[in-house]
């Protein structure tokens, strides 16, 4: 295509911790992806030298990747106010409200913190979490297409 403007590809989304294979797991598990081949745990539970460094999950439908990078110390955000800005955050839909709350569920189980809820709202139902690590993400209902 001749005097078509091109654009990068956004391939992934990548988030520090101090814990980059727990932090890793609890998004496996929340969003349902998988290991790139050779990031996945030791099946014996010996030394996890990638799990030290840099982790990359895949999208099974082959949307963004979420990666994990290691550092010595990450503070928490404050979100909404206060010292530590959240600077990124997540956002997951899902289609309706029943199904909202059955993800609270499942968040909360793997170990997210609810920082706000405004699950009763009528135009955009959502709750706004805090993983393991504390970055924030929201899980909100929509009616619109994914992508």
């Amino acid at each position: 295509m001749q005097g078509a403007e091109r654009f990068p590809t956004l391939r992934q989304v990548v988030l520090d911790g101090t814990d980059i294979r727990g932090l890793a797991e609890f998004y496996r598990r929340l969003l349902g992806m998988g290991y790139r081949p050779g990031d996945e745990p030791p099946a014996d539970g010996g030394p996890d030298p990638q799990g030290k460094d840099w982790l990359v999950l895949r999208d099974p439908a082959g949307g963004v990747q979420v990666a994990f990078q290691q550092v010595a110390s990450l503070p928490e955000a404050t979100w909404p106010e206060g010292p530590v800005p959240q600077q990124l955050h997540l956002d997951m839909t899902v289609a309706t409200t029943a199904e909202l709350d059955l993800q609270h569920e499942r968040a909360m189980a793997l170990g997210a913190r609810l920082v706000e809820d405004d699950s009763k709202n009528p135009v955009e139902p959502l709750r706004v979490y805090a993983d393991p690590a504390g970055h924030p993400f929201c899980i909100f209902v929509s009616t619109l297409p994914a992508g």
